[in-house]
């Protein structure tokens, strides 16, 4: 199948089987929604569907799965959460961001609701307890917004550069969290740390000539679905103003970023398609406590780290879970 008839697919539903003897019915569906785009998850829904299949237990049957992407149009998730619901999916699986899951918590509280998302879902409101979920919501964290701190740290190591660069969504829920623990950091580390914003694809550019205006040395680029989307464009920003820049996942350093440290991504929906599988085969929200990373993986792209012409110290290499060269 061609990547672009792959993306069309995506648009609504698709049904797939779960085992040997899949039945011709497409029932019950899975509502996904998400903030980001088709065009750059594919990999994302390989992991969902990976997932269904795992916590479906080999029981032959078929999911149907109803995808809506707001496509970093926050705006819209209401609308398309509401559009899951007339259609009386059986469950709801959220990805993107935080506001995917709000939206879909607004929407119903009869449907179940299995989160991804990178912040802490009791600060945000979407679970009381993350042992005991209540009512109809509970998932996956990756804790992404938590790491600012720790990914200045790593690249303070690498570029020891006295004025710091921090891009972030001005529209990001978590805008403030953030930027007060990345200046506390960047304090801690006595740095200068340049704040410039982009709410959008069209304002990468800008946001990064003020970085240069500055005098910015180096770049950590927040977790947000706004950045990971446009990665390719933020990485090839970064090559074309030798910044060396510190990101969230895997992905960038896999699109030519120089480095990543979080946790990963595939694996937390696989493992939010595990839980709407369980809830699909009888399991109650409640009964499933949201699930946190154990394990947080730095990626290194040397060739990028050559291009810039830093050399990585042994140290940090040691430190590296996947060095790509």
């Amino acid at each position: 199948m061609r990547r672009r008839e792959f993306i069309g697919l995506l648009s609504g539903a698709v049904v797939f089987p779960l085992g040997a003897h899949a039945q011709q019915s497409a029932s019950p569906a899975i509502g996904f929604l998400s903030s980001r785009s088709p065009a750059e998850s594919s990999h994302l829904v390989a992991a969902v569907q990976k997932g269904l299949r795992e916590g479906a237990d080999g029981k032959s049957e078929n999911i149907a799965v109803e995808y809506r992407w707001a496509e970093g149009r926050f705006e819209r998730l209401p609308e398309l959460a509401a559009d899951l619901v007339r259609l009386n999916v059986s469950v709801i699986l959220t990805a993107g961001n935080t506001v995917s899951a709000l939206a879909a918590k607004a929407a119903t509280k009869a449907i179940p609701i299995v989160f991804v998302i990178g912040d802490d879902p009791v600060k945000a409101g979407l679970v009381t307890s993350l042992n005991r979920p209540t009512d109809n919501i509970t998932g996956v964290t990756v804790l992404g917004t938590a790491l600012e701190g720790k990914r200045l740290e790593l690249l303070h190591q690498l570029v020891p550069a006295s004025t710091l660069g921090f891009l972030i969504n001005p529209n990001s829920p978590y805008r403030e969290r953030v930027t007060t623990e990345t200046q506390e950091a960047a304090r801690l580390l006595k740095q200068r740390l340049i704040i410039v914003s982009a709410a959008a694809e069209e304002e990468f550019e800008g946001a990064f000539s003020r970085l240069e205006e500055h005098g910015a040395g180096a770049l950590v680029v927040a977790a947000d679905p706004l950045f990971t989307i446009g990665r390719e464009q933020v990485v090839a920003l970064a090559a074309r103003h030798r910044l060396p820049a510190m990101y969230q996942f895997r992905e960038f350093a896999d699109a030519g970023g120089l480095m990543s440290y979080g946790t990963s991504l595939s694996d937390a929906y696989r493992q939010a398609a595990v839980y709407a599988a369980r809830i699909l085969s009888g399991a109650k929200p409640s009964e499933l406590p949201v699930q946190q990373p154990t394990t947080f993986e730095l990626v290194i792209n040397l060739k990028t780290a050559k291009a810039l012409g830093l050399t990585v110290p042994p140290s940090l290499l040691a430190r590296a879970d996947e060095v790509i060269e």
